[in-house]
This record gives structure tokens, C-alpha cells and sequence, in this order.
């Protein structure tokens, strides 16, 4: 297991890829409260036939293995975060990945960095950190697969309320990526995070004239789908796509959506700033 030091506080990472001058990296930030293992199930699969870039998977302060015990808001979240990525990548351009909260915080580095950062891909980004502002869709059930139900039961289908499509895949892979981030995190530290969940940091104070993504699902009932379209003026060069058969969970729903538009970001990366 790997740390890097920030302001007292042990931050978890995994490192994959190769690392030395002139190697491409890119921060791959997490939602709340999951971990690194959520961004590596839903990211590696892009870097399959793409292996000259550095990849770093953060676990943010109070989750995963990043214990954290006196943050208290997203404002020492970002902080840590961003000290994180300081110690990790010193010198040169880096990329950034966000996811859901992690979208939110992506946004930040972005715009506090945004002479280093040659790229931003957000998937089912948070937009306005305040929920009660947030214009969402009902949650629906598209898909249920019927082995799946006779074997772990109706009442626990029921009480998911992210998965749009419930098949042994998507179940599984829940399982697998996001429950383990759930069960290591605080719930102290949680608590106190959501209680103030937006940051005073900028997220946008001028436009990000670098390639960028936008994905959500046009299902997704956590962050929505259409608060985040006023985002694009933001971002001159940003590619905006709505899935539908998708929602919060979109990175297991949509999986192969999800792959094919993030290598075609890394594209564009790599060609407004060659090796």
C-alpha cells in the first residue's frame, strides 16, 4: 500500500502504469463516500490497450484507507486532495478523472491548477453540491434480470436505489467496487462532511480551454442529467454525452459507453499535448 503525506494526514493511493519523464498521468478522483476501487473497476478497462499513461487512484481524506479523523468539510477535503496531487505529480501536466463528488472536486483542481491540467472527464459529476437544487428524475428500475431476483430476493432489490439495471453483472460489480468504499469509510468524518458538503473553492471561475467530458445518465436520480448541460460554456472544448439505460451507476450500466468516450478524451489529450 503507498501514502503520500498531507498536512498530517496518511493519504491512500494506487499507482498504475509506467512513471518517468515524459510519461502522461492522470488523478482519477472517487465519489462519496466510495473509494479508489470504484474508479479502477470503471477506468482500467480503458487503459487495456493504452499503457503509456500513469494512472492515480486517490482515496479521498475518511475514506477507503485514507483515515482522517479531523476533517470536517469538503473545503479539507479539496485541500487534502489537492496537496495530494501536488506531492504526487511535482512537476508537469497531469489529467484529471472525477466521479459523482469526485466530479465536483475535479472541477476545483481544474480551475486551481488550470496552467498544469491538460484535460477533465466527469462522469455523473455532482453540479450543484446543494441537493434540494438539484433537478432529478424519479428513480425507475429499467432492467431487472429474473434470475437475479429469484436468487437474492425481492426485498433486497428493493432497497437499492442506484442501479437502474439490475442484472448478475451490474449486482455483482456493485458488490465488488462499491460496498467495500462504503463499509472502510468513517461515518464520523462522513457525518460532518455532508453537513458541509459545499466547498468555498472555485469550481469554474474562467473557461477550461482543454479537452474535456461530460457523461450522465439520463436516469440518474443521485446528481440528475440536466443540471449538469450548464456546464458546457464552462468548457469550450467539451464533449457532452446523456445515456440513457443509465443512472448514478452508470460506469456499470453503460460500461462500454462509458470506455469508448473516455479513450476519445484521452485522444484528444494526447493530441493537445504530445509526449
Amino acid at each position: 500500500m503507498a501514502y503520500v503525506e498531507v498536512d498530517g494526514v496518511q493519504v491512500h493511493y494506487v499507482e498504475h502504469g509506467p512513471v518517468g519523464p515524459g510519461v502522461p498521468t492522470v488523478v482519477l478522483v472517487h465519489g462519496f463516500p466510495v473509494d479508489h476501487r470504484l474508479m479502477i473497476g470503471a477506468f482500467e478497462p480503458v487503459f487495456t490497450d493504452r499503457q503509456g499513461w500513469r494512472r492515480l487512484y486517490v482515496d479521498l481524506p475518511g475514506m477507503g484507507r485514507t483515515a482522517a479523523p479531523d476533517v470536517a468539510s469538503t473545503d479539507d477535503v479539496f485541500r487534502i486532495l489537492r496537496g495530494a496531487v501536488q506531492a504526487l505529480v511535482p512537476v508537469g501536466d497531469y489529467a484529471v478523472v472525477g466521479q459523482s463528488y469526485g466530479g465536483y472536486l475535479a472541477r476545483g483542481l481544474a480551475a486551481a491548477d488550470p496552467e498544469r491540467v491538460t484535460g477533465l472527464a466527469l462522469a455523473v459529476t455532482v453540479v450543484d453540491p446543494r441537493h434540494e437544487l438539484r433537478e432529478l428524475p424519479r428513480y425507475q428500475v429499467l432492467s431487472r434480470d429474473p434470475v437475479l431476483a429469484e436468487r437474492v430476493g425481492s426485498e433486497a432489490l428493493a432497497a437499492e436505489d442506484v442501479l437502474v439495471v439490475q442484472t448478475e453483472e451490474t449486482w455483482a460489480r456493485s458488490r465488488q467496487e462499491v460496498d467495500p468504499g462504503l463499509a472502510a469509510a468513517d461515518p464520523e468524518v462522513v457525518a460532518r462532511v455532508e453537513a458541509h458538503y459545499a466547498g468555498s473553492f472555485p469550481v469554474e471561475p474562467a473557461p477550461f480551454e482543454k479537452p474535456a467530458l461530460i457523461v450522465v445518465g439520463r436516469q440518474d436520480s443521485v446528481t440528475g442529467y440536466r443540471d449538469a448541460w450548464s456546464l458546457v460554456e464552462h468548457y469550450p472544448r467539451a464533449s457532452f454525452a446523456v445515456l440513457d439505460r443509465a443512472g448514478h451507476a452508470l460506469h456499470l450500466e453503460q460500461p462500454g459507453l462509458l470506455e469508448a468516450l473516455v479513450g476519445e478524451w484521452l485522444d484528444r489529450v494526447e493530441e493537445a499535448y504530445p509526449a
